[in-house]
């Protein structure tokens, strides 16, 4: 593929994963230890993110267990949850963490997939400017004595590389909603 339009490609594939990888911190009734991979714990000083200082496990479909490696981190990895944005009350025995997930009501499955479409969209919205961006550079090569055709050309590849990444955006999106919506 031409190196001009591969940098454009490497951007949106960039975007896609970041999306991708958003989708994958929003809990859908089922315990996902993902949702922690935002949260940091102060580890002698220095924020480490908890999977680094505990064993984090899946004993049921709704919770989360959390075996820290050191029994002094128990307080600061509780913390960490609650001062989070999870909406969580983590319970301890002294050894281990758990998190309980509740039952979704319908009203939260439906507001966590407007969340899931509203940041799908912004996604898409990245994907787009990316390609304004390699628009906006391949009309700058008519100064560089590159053809017309030539310029129309990379500005075809450009537009079928976005409306496959925006392809791919919805199909997140849809998959994730179904997920969500899934009882």
């Amino acid at each position: 593929m031409d190196e001009r339009i591969q940098k454009y490609e490497d951007k949106m594939k960039k975007t896609l994963g970041g999306f991708e990888t958003e989708l994958s911190t929003i809990r859908a009734g089922r315990a996902n230890p993902h949702i922690l991979d935002k949260l940091t714990v102060d580890y002698y000083g220095t924020p480490t993110p908890i999977q680094q200082v505990a064993n984090v496990t899946v004993p049921e479909a709704r919770m989360i267990q959390i075996q820290p490696w050191e029994s002094s981190l128990i307080k600061a990895i509780e913390k960490a949850i609650l001062v989070s944005d999870l909406g969580l009350n983590p319970s301890n025995d002294g050894k281990v963490i758990r998190l309980i997930f509740p039952e979704l009501t319908e009203e939260r499955r439906k507001d966590l997939v407007k969340d899931v479409k509203k940041k799908g969209e912004a996604a898409k919205v990245a994907v787009r400017n990316i390609r304004r961006d390699a628009n906006d550079a391949f009309k700058k090569l008519k100064k560089e004595d590159v053809s017309e055709d030539e310029i129309k050309e990379l500005g075809d590849k450009v537009q079928k590389l976005t409306d496959k990444y925006i392809k791919d955006v919805d199909a997140a999106i849809d998959k994730k909603s179904k997920e969500i919506l899934t009882v």
